[in-house]
């Protein structure tokens, strides 16, 4: 009688984490429920058309992949190009480089390449969830290097920091 209701049990168990894993998962994403697919359209860099900062050849494909590429790794979402669930779309509005230290003669010691994203966020099954918001982040190097020595390491700390506030906005509600 004991092993029957402990086997019960087992299964009873198994059972709610299956089912509850539907909606969650370990990287803390809480999927709404019908939300199948997500969407991110093309994030066009428009950081040009602000004074100071810089046209980065490449940096708009760079990020739409790096914020498809966090989505699809942390969560059960299909992509799709068209009619999702839930869609990203935005523009880079800036990518600058400024001094932030100088030295004993009077020069920079230090550089500070920043990146803005302003993003429109749509939930088509609950549109109580839509938002329009800018995020940003800076990479500092020393500033005997220029920005193409350490962009490779910038742009993956940057593009990191800000695919992972943009997740945690829309799909962890942190």
């Amino acid at each position: 009688m004991r092993t029957k209701f402990l086997t019960l049990l087992s299964f009873f168990v198994l059972f709610a984490l299956f089912v509850g894993c539907k909606f969650y998962s370990f990287t803390g994403a809480s999927i709404p429920p019908g939300v199948t697919t997500f969407q991110v359209n093309f994030f066009e860099n428009q950081a040009g058309n602000r004074p100071g900062s810089t046209v980065e050849p490449g940096l708009d494909n760079e990020f739409t992949n790096a914020l498809q590429d966090l989505i699809m790794n942390q969560t059960n979402l299909d992509l799709v190009t068209s009619d999702g669930h839930l869609i990203y779309e935005g523009e880079i509005t800036e990518y600058s480089v400024t001094p932030m230290s100088a030295t004993a003669q009077i020069t920079a010691a230090q550089n500070r390449l920043k990146m803005s994203v302003a993003l429109r966020f749509f939930n088509t099954k609950r549109e109580d969830d839509d938002f329009n918001k800018t995020y940003s982040f800076f990479y500092d190097f020393p500033a005997a290097l220029q920005v193409y020595d350490v962009k490779d390491a910038a742009h993956q700390e940057i593009f990191e920091r800000i695919t992972q506030d943009i997740f945690n906005d829309t799909l962890a509600k942190w």
